[in-house]
């Protein structure tokens, strides 16, 4: 799953590992709990996260390699937010060689950067249980306070407007050429991002069935 922060590729991530059964590996959630445990690769990885910035291919790729090896993903698995760049998309690309696999779809979820911005303003996280929640799309019954916990809910540093404004610099400048990249390979699938979460899903389950890529 690519596509620029806030655009919705984690939650179609996680529908498309439960409909398929496939582990949904996140490197934003890998890197979240190493940071919560204060975890070298989470320190050195905060750095880089707290001013918008991508972690070095590097430390994202050794990570994720040694993830993929694990026992749930012998069937499968759907990676969300990986690979960002063309160093650890080929990197990506050789580990499967070695490994006899290769990447079947690459799902593009595209979303205008004025809305991105709208969407990640209002996104709130329990810094207790990590639910995470929204202020239009996903609120608490009790204005933020988490329901399952009652912990006062925070905004993530990088979700302040002026942070996701230099995420998306970032993802247009680094990450957008994988667009062409996987294009070129005949696996991409573009997807209308702005529509209700639900449609974008049925799209994505819809032409993975069929098995068509563009």
């Amino acid at each position: 799953m690519i596509g620029a922060p806030g655009a919705g590729k984690g939650t179609q991530a996680t529908v498309m590992s439960e409909k398929f059964v496939i582990p949904h590996i996140s490197t934003g959630d890998i890197f979240r709990s190493n940071i919560s445990k204060k975890t070298e690769l989470g320190i050195e990885a905060k750095k880089y996260i707290d001013k918008g910035l991508l972690v070095p291919d590097e430390l994202v790729v050794n990570i994720v390699i040694d993830r993929l090896q694990e026992k749930d993903c012998s069937n499968g698995f759907v990676l969300d937010g990986f690979p960002r760049t063309i160093p650890q998309a080929k990197a990506l690309d050789q580990q499967l060689i070695n490994a006899n696999s290769s990447i079947d779809y690459v799902i593009d979820v595209e979303v205008p950067d004025e809305v991105i911005i709208k969407r990640m303003a209002g996104r709130r996280v329990c810094p207790k249980c990590g639910e995470p929640w929204h202020t239009k799309y996903k609120t608490t019954l009790v204005e933020n306070i988490c329901d399952r916990c009652g912990e006062s809910l925070i905004r993530r540093k990088d979700d302040d407007p002026a942070t996701v404004e230099k995420r998306l610099t970032v993802y247009h400048d680094q990450t957008q050429p994988l667009i062409d990249y996987y294009r070129g390979k005949g696996l991409l699938v573009e997807v209308d991002g702005t529509k209700d979460l639900k449609e974008v899903s049925k799209s994505i389950i819809a032409t993975l069935e069929m098995g068509k890529c563009q």
